[in-house]
């Protein structure tokens, strides 16, 4: 059985990577721009996990965890945060808003695999 993934980051390269990635990995890829379009697409799927970049247009990874986490059905799905920014009380402040992890860009594929895999098993 392959996992359904979620990921919401507004670059296109980094979408396009991430797809890429998971894919050849076995896994089910869902692409979402920023974190309204995220809300969006999850009107329609149920993801074994979301992967969410921090920094995006019109609502950001913080936002967009939050409004994940008000939706019963969604409440707990891992969510892992994938950014360029490293900074202790960014991390702090997404484990409050309910991300499970965080992985700081350039991913490197395995781990991001791995990491998806571990908290999804």
């Amino acid at each position: 059985m392959s996992l359904s993934i979620l990921a919401v980051d507004d670059s296109r390269t980094i979408r396009d990577m991430l797809r890429l990635t998971l894919t050849e990995a076995g896994m089910d890829v869902t692409t979402a721009d920023d974190g309204l379009h995220g809300l969006v697409v999850l009107e329609e799927m149920r993801p074994d996990a979301i992967i969410s970049d921090v920094n995006m247009p019109r609502m950001d990874g913080f936002q967009f965890i939050e409004a994940v986490r008000r939706i019963d059905r969604l409440r707990a799905v891992p969510v892992l945060m994938l950014t360029t920014e490293s900074a202790p009380e960014l991390k702090a402040r997404a484990r409050n808003c309910g991300a499970t992890g965080w992985i700081v860009k350039p991913f490197d594929p395995q781990k991001l695999v791995s990491s998806l895999q571990m908290i999804t098993g």
